[in-house]
């Protein structure tokens, strides 16, 4: 035990945390995704397995857990494959984050929120709460919601207020569903998003608040929800959402989460 003192370096800090970080990272993935108790399960089948093969040293259920373990891995990767894939993408996110950081240090951030107005999309939604008129609308990247564009009709129309409000008007064609906005262009309506399988999202939250989640948690994308039933709006990004924004909070939010 001391010669493990003595050699206790800085490497081995840097370990620890790197595995601390691993590990509370996957708690926020699985605590987001509703699959918390699914992922204590496995933290607690890993530690048994450990205690029975390392410690206990029980050969016949050592090998047969052995043997789940090696195909446990394959079922997780089943189980957790948009988590998964999620885990990945965020880290490519991650480095343009930090670009972006290295950018506006050296006083040369330019990106594409500083060009696009948010005004049509504000004030559409303020007018359709007060109207209680339903709609959501996902302002993202066309890389990300390619596929997404694809299950709606097509627009391509330069966005505006008075679009946004008739698109989603009553009874029109296009008001069921998603509005999809790229570059301040919207791209498609009517689309169809993926819904969140959450447990512990707000019960007056409907089809609509879901599917928002359900795209915020597989994309960087940004949803804006206006609740036909109470008006109130609601933005979703990263799996999180705030509710009751008037339109000066609903514009502070998109130029801070989108660019």
């Amino acid at each position: 035990m001391e010669d493990y003192l003595v050699s206790f370096g800085l490497k081995d800090v840097i370990d620890i945390a790197c595995v601390a970080s691993l590990m509370f990272y996957l708690y926020r993935m699985m605590k987001r995704s509703g699959s918390l108790n699914m992922f204590i399960g496995i933290l607690v089948f890993i530690f048994v397995w450990m205690i029975v093969s390392q410690v206990l040293k029980m050969q016949l259920l050592g090998a047969i857990m052995d043997k789940l373990v090696d195909v446990g891995a394959i079922i997780i990767i089943v189980l957790f494959a948009d988590d998964i894939r999620r885990f990945f993408r965020n880290l490519g996110n991650g480095a343009r984050d930090r670009r972006r950081l290295l950018e506006w240090l050296f006083r040369r951030r330019k990106t594409s929120s500083e060009g696009m107005n948010f005004g049509p999309i504000v004030q559409a939604s303020y007018n359709m709460g007060a109207q209680k008129v339903g709609a959501l609308m996902v302002i993202g990247s066309r890389d990300e919601l390619q596929d997404i564009i694809s299950t709606g009709e097509t627009v391509d129309a330069r966005m505006s207020q008075r679009l946004i409000e008739n698109i989603f008007f009553k009874n029109t064609p296009l008001h069921d569903g998603a509005m999809i906005i790229v570059d301040g262009r919207i791209e498609a309506a009517a689309c169809v998003l993926p819904l969140s399988d959450r447990t512990d999202l707000p019960k007056q939250f409907g089809l609509r608040h879901r599917s928002a989640m359900g795209i915020t948690e597989r994309s960087q994308a940004v949803a804006v929800v206006v609740s036909e039933e109470t008006g109130k709006i609601a933005v979703f990004h990263n799996g999180e959402f705030k509710t009751g924004l008037d339109a000066a909070a609903l514009d502070a939010y998109l130029k801070e989460h989108i660019g």
